[in-house]
């Protein structure tokens, strides 16, 4: 996204004061918009448009389309595939297919939060895309509240060059009457991260496809989610709904029987994970940034505890797929593989991250435990112990 100031000679939040503006894409994993999420949605359409011609979307091409104008995503998949087909044959055939599935999107975690926040705040948003305008306000009407929060939108083909060239962004300055080094970019893709640049802009990444931060090193700042955006570090008002360094989420639901995991949690960790398998829930993960959170756990056979849980690829050691490992709070007698597990997730804690050893991993580990333990306390986490959700033919009186 990127930004610009409401008034370039206001010191209000700082020596400068940016606006951040909100980029989507036709062809790539939406910004901060997400799809089911909206690289879903490029899968599974690509999955069906390519199946007629005997070909196979494995999702190894996303990383080539990120973040490029319709046209340049349009010729890589034409020319990785050898589709019988010119790229405007393609973008013609399959245009209506996606624009099809845009009211299945909904906003990336921390999109709405954000939005909300700078716009009571009198906070001035652009949003630029590399989309046709046509396929952005479609995209965006989808979203209560969203075309009156931005105060400049621009779509790909209103300029004469989409990213990499900063001239988006150049024109989305200019529109809300800022100095370009007076604007902050958050962006997904590194076309946005080098356009966000080239216009002289602070910029933060936050990354649309996973294990991808180490290419990202021209930005100014990479997070994790939109959930990890600190604004005063950029000069802007600060969040003020974090509480005791927890952030209050959405609740939301995840189950199934106790799994092995990867048998390092009590032997190399010293700390039992209740796993579970995350087969059908890939659409969940997807929707949910990698980091660590809490909430509630009920086991069928012993009642409700407080849980912290980690969800990622655990950077440490490296994981193949993204997984949930959850810490159940209290201390058990025997393992219980094959009771139903059900989680309730209120709260975040932070992003996950790499540790330089295992002793500092297990040490994070407990701070957050303490986190955890101290937050759901607080009536706000503490009501969704009774959730509906959490009641497993759960004996009557041995809930903790």
């Amino acid at each position: 996204m990127s930004t610009a100031a409401d008034d370039p000679n206001s010191n209000k939040w700082g020596h400068w004061h940016p606006v951040p503006a909100i980029t989507l894409s036709s062809l790539s994993k939406t910004k901060p918009v997400k799809q089911h999420d909206q690289y879903g949605i490029v899968s599974d359409v690509l999955r069906v448009y390519l199946n007629k011609y005997g070909k196979q979307w494995d999702g190894k091409a996303a990383y080539r389309i990120v973040g490029k104008t319709p046209s340049e995503a349009a010729a890589v998949i034409v020319e990785d595939f050898g589709l019988p087909l010119s790229t405007d044959e393609f973008v013609s055939e399959i245009t209506p297919m996606f624009s099809a599935q845009w009211c299945k999107i909904k906003a990336l975690p921390g999109a709405n939060r954000l939005i909300n926040h700078f716009r009571g705040h009198g906070v001035q948003m652009a949003l630029a895309s590399n989309s046709p305008r046509t396929n952005v306000d479609t995209k965006i009407s989808y979203q209560p509240g969203w075309k009156e929060s931005f105060s400049v939108i621009i779509g790909g083909d209103e300029v004469t060059a989409g990213k990499p060239s900063p001239e988006i962004f150049l024109e989305a300055a200019k529109r809300m009457n800022c100095d370009p080094s007076s604007c902050l970019v958050i962006e997904d893709s590194l076309p946005g991260v080098t356009a966000g640049k080239g216009a002289d802009m602070k910029v933060v990444a936050v990354p649309s496809l996973p294990k991808q931060s180490h290419l990202y090193t021209s930005a100014d700042e990479v997070i994790n989610s939109l959930l990890d955006l600190r604004p005063e570090m950029w000069g802007l008002p600060p969040f003020e709904d974090w509480i005791e360094g927890t952030l209050p989420i959405e609740p939301w639901y995840i189950g199934g029987p106790v799994v092995k995991g990867f048998g390092r949690g009590s032997k190399v960790l010293g700390i039992p994970t209740a796993n579970i398998s995350t087969k059908g829930y890939s659409t969940l993960l997807q929707e949910h940034p990698s980091g660590v959170y809490f909430g509630w756990a009920g086991l069928s056979m012993k009642g409700v505890y407080k849980m912290v849980m980690s969800i990622g690829w655990n950077p440490y050691f490296d994981n193949a797929e993204k997984t949930i490992e959850p810490w159940l709070l209290h201390e058990f007698d025997e393992d219980f593989y094959g009771e139903e597990l059900r989680l309730a997730i209120v709260g975040y804690i932070r992003p996950e991250a790499n540790f330089s050893s295992l002793e500092d991993l297990i040490k994070r580990i407990h701070e957050d435990r303490k986190m955890a333990e101290k937050a759901l306390e607080l009536p706000l986490y503490s009501n969704y112990r009774n959730d509906e959700y959490l009641k497993i033919s759960l004996p009557g009186d041995e809930s903790h």
